[in-house]
This record gives structure tokens, sequence and C-alpha cells, in this order.
């Protein structure tokens, strides 16, 4: 039985070892396309002027989706960010998802709206619309007060209303930079509708200091969690994302920031209520519907567009978000699993699909394995030293390696932190991050594995400051 029970472990370390230098050839690939990518977008910056992308001819009307729910704390900051955007034609639509704090009245107040008649088609079926109010001040803002029916729901019922043939979903406490909508929708614009969606960047809002809607300087929390997020941002979508898309095989583009065809989103379906990833979800169903119609069309990322977030600040709160994300993944898997390795999908099924079912749905599973089995070997010493120091550097290079690569790209090209005490700070926390951050993520996703088995359904909201007060928790 001890010999059994030998050979087990040995042959669980040896798959781990085996699964997990996989993944990191994978990430390597990934990462390498991305600094490709990056290189070259630099490059292309230099000579690329935005000013002809501000002219009412070549750009292409957008109506901004910002649904809320209980988000009082940070939808006037928000609201504020979008009045500033350098874009010419846009209209901005509030849905309110039948919130039970003062957000309604809050932006009714702030932006002296009134009540109107707007007819519109009900193409997609949503819950009912109690009202739409438009500001005095700013025609172009509305404000639609809704019955609740979840995110998707609320989104959904924004394009039902919405006049423009693009439009661009923001998280309630989201805050754009002034230009990132320009620049998330140039691809749109230069691709001749080749492209359908856009995604931009994300970044951690907590530790900046934001005034009147904008960032006006950017910095750390001095929370150890928050700033673990920031790396995790930076690794999500400088080595992941960006080497996806190049080659179209991005299955999700963030929900905080995101532009998308309306007629080939309501074509699809539009936003599904039956998951928690309704992001991921549309960017699938798109893919899925575009290769059954047999239409060369294209879904993209763009690194350098900036959309700050509130972060989580407790490990409760975090806990939540992650296990929803991973969940709101298997989720959208499984309901398009007959893509997988189906040739009739092109690159998204053979590739991306396998891609995400054996990184990133399997991943918090063997990770977990892998986390247990070096606790054994070192238990049990002798020749299993060796074996668990070896599982121990994959897994670091996996972890922290990959983050601190992150941290130097974002350096190189964006670099938005330009403190040399912040990049300091980053990079000295990615060297960690294996050791505290990276166990607590991969048991997060892995209950998300665990609901989605079972069938939890909750949304589980989290609780949120305002980005206004982010600079005071700091």
């Amino acid at each position: 039985m001890a010999d059994f029970m030998s050979q087990l472990l040995w042959i669980m370390g040896i798959v781990i070892l085996i699964y997990m230098t996989v993944v990191v050839g994978f990430y390597s690939v990934l990462t390498l396309t991305a600094f490709i990518q990056l290189r070259k977008e630099r490059q292309l910056d230099k000579y690329e002027d935005n000013e002809e992308y501000l002219q009412d001819y070549y750009t292409k009307p957008v109506s901004i989706l910002i649904p809320a729910y209980n988000e009082e704390a940070g939808i006037i900051e928000s609201i504020r960010s979008l009045l500033s955007l350098q874009y010419p034609q846009k209209e901005m639509i509030i849905i309110n998802d039948g919130s039970t704090d003062h957000t309604v009245e809050r932006v009714i107040s702030h932006f002296r709206m009134e009540k109107i008649e707007l007819s519109y088609q009900e193409t997609l079926s949503t819950a009912s619309i109690k009202a739409i109010y438009q500001s005095k001040m700013i025609p172009s803002l509305l404000l639609v007060d809704k019955e609740n029916g979840g995110k998707a729901d609320a989104l959904n019922a924004g394009m039902n209303v919405s006049k423009y043939p693009y439009f661009c979903s923001i998280d309630g406490d989201s805050i754009l930079e002034q230009d990132a909508l320009l620049k998330v929708m140039k691809p749109i614009m230069k691709s001749g509708e080749e492209v359908i969606a856009s995604g931009g960047s994300v970044r951690v809002a907590n530790g900046c200091e934001i005034q009147m809607g904008k960032v006006m300087k950017i910095g750390l929390s001095n929370k150890p969690l928050v700033i673990m997020q920031v790396i995790e941002y930076l690794r999500a979508f400088f080595t992941g994302r960006i080497g996806l898309s190049r080659h179209n095989l991005l299955l999700i583009n963030s929900g905080a920031f995101s532009v998308f065809s309306k007629k080939w989103a309501m074509a699809a379906g539009g936003y599904s209520n039956k998951t928690v990833g309704e992001d991921m979800e549309l960017v699938v169903r798109l893919h899925r519907y575009i290769r059954e119609q047999k239409q060369n069309k294209r879904i993209v990322f763009v690194s350098d567009p900036v959309c700050w977030t509130e972060a989580p600040e407790t490990l409760k709160q975090l806990g939540r978000q992650r296990s929803r994300w991973h969940r709101g993944l298997i989720e959208s898997l499984w309901t398009h699993r007959k893509m997988t390795l189906n040739p009739r999908y092109g690159v998204v099924g053979t590739v991306s699909f396998p891609y995400y079912w054996l990184v990133e749905m399997i991943g918090p599973i063997m990770e977990l394995l892998g986390y247990a089995m070096i606790i054994v070997y070192l238990l049990m010493g002798g020749v299993y030293l060796e074996f668990a120091a070896l599982l121990m550097i994959v897994m670091v290079v996996y972890g922290s390696i990959f983050s601190m690569v992150a941290v130097l790209l974002e350096a190189w090209s964006l670099n938005r932190y330009t403190n040399v005490r912040d990049l300091v700070t980053l990079f000295l926390f990615s060297l960690f991050e294996t050791f505290w951050f990276r166990p607590l993520t991969v048991i997060w996703r892995f209950q998300g594995c665990l609901q989605w088995m079972f069938k939890y359904r909750k949304w589980d909201t989290l609780e949120r400051k305002g980005l206004n007060k982010m600079n005071e928790h700091a």
C-alpha cells in the first residue's frame, strides 16, 4: 500500500509538472507576441496623429451605456469623466437597474433631468422600463430607469434605447481617460467594419487622485492586496489579451470598457442574463455567430486606452469577485462547448477554446494540486525534496516571473506609473506573488468551479466607496 501511494504521488507530481511546463510555454509565446505588438504600436504612435480621427466625417457615432445598480458612490464621477471624452459624436445612457439606493435621485438632481417620451424599438427583450429622463444641461445625456433584471438586461435595454450604430459598455464606477474612447474606436474606423468589437485596458484606481471625473495623479494604494491587483491587471492585459488579440483568439473583453457594433451584437442575441460573465458571453457569442454566418470579422484588444476602476480592498470582497469571474468563464465555455476543437469555428474553435479550457478553466485545479503536492513532498523528505523544489521553480516562473515581465512591459510601453518608487514597489511585490497572493486567487477560482458544479447563481454584489474617495483611502 505504501509503495502504491508513493507511486501515485510521483505520477501526480509528473502530471502537474508537465502541465505547468506547458502552461509556462503558452504564456511565454503570448508574452513574446505581446512584446512584438507593443513595439509595433509604439512605432505607429510616433507617426500617427489622432487629430484626424476627431473629425466628424471620420469617426463613427457611439452610444455609451452605463448600467448602474446601487452606484450612488461613484456614478457622478463616472459620468463627469464621460462628459470630458474627446469624441465628437456620442450619447450617454445611464441604465438604472432597479437600484435600492439613491442612484437615480443623485443623477436626476445633479444633471437637472426631466422625464421625456422617447420612441424606440424593443429588439431585445428586457425587464420593463419605468421612465426615461433627459438632462436639461446636456441633451445627449439620458437616464433609463427600469425594473431590476441584472447587468446583462440593463445593457440590452440600453441597446434598445440607443440611436447610434456602435455602443460602448462602461461600468458605473469607471473613469475613462480623455482619449480612451477615440483610441479604442480606431481599429473599427481603420478596418472598414472588419473589426466589430474592441476592448481597452483596465487599471486599478485605488491610490490615484481623482477630481471631477478625471485622474489628476496616478499612484499606488498602500494596501498590499490592492497593489497585487494592479500587478494582476497588468499581467492579464499585457501578457494575455494582447497576444490572443493579435491572432483573433480573444474570448473576452472587459465589461468595464468595450465597444461593439450594435448591429452584430443584436443579431447575435445581445447580452445573456443566464450567466454572471455577460462580457465574455457576448464575445464568445459573436465569434460563434460570425462563423456560422461565414463572415470574416475580428474582435480586438487595444492596450493603450485606459479605464480606471475601483478594486476590492478586502479579502472577502476580492474573493467574491474572482469566484464570480471564474464561474462566468466556465458558464460561457460550457454553453458554447460545441465550438471546442470544431474546425467550423476556425482558430477560435481549434486553438482558443482548447486554450481557455486547459489553461484558464482547469488552471486553478492543477495549481491547487501543485501547491498541495509541494507541501506533501516537503513533509515526506528524501528524494521528494528535489521534486518539490522543481515544482516550486515552475510555479514561481508561472506566477512571479510573468508578473515582473508585465510590470516591465508597462514601464517600457505606456509608463502610466511615472513615479520610480511606484515601479519599484510593483516589481518587488511581483517577486512574492507566488507565495501568498497567487495561492489565494487559485483558491477563489477553484471555489468558482465548485459554485458552477453546484449551480450557485448569485451575483455577489461588491461594496463601492466611490472613485472620488479612493485617494482618501490610499
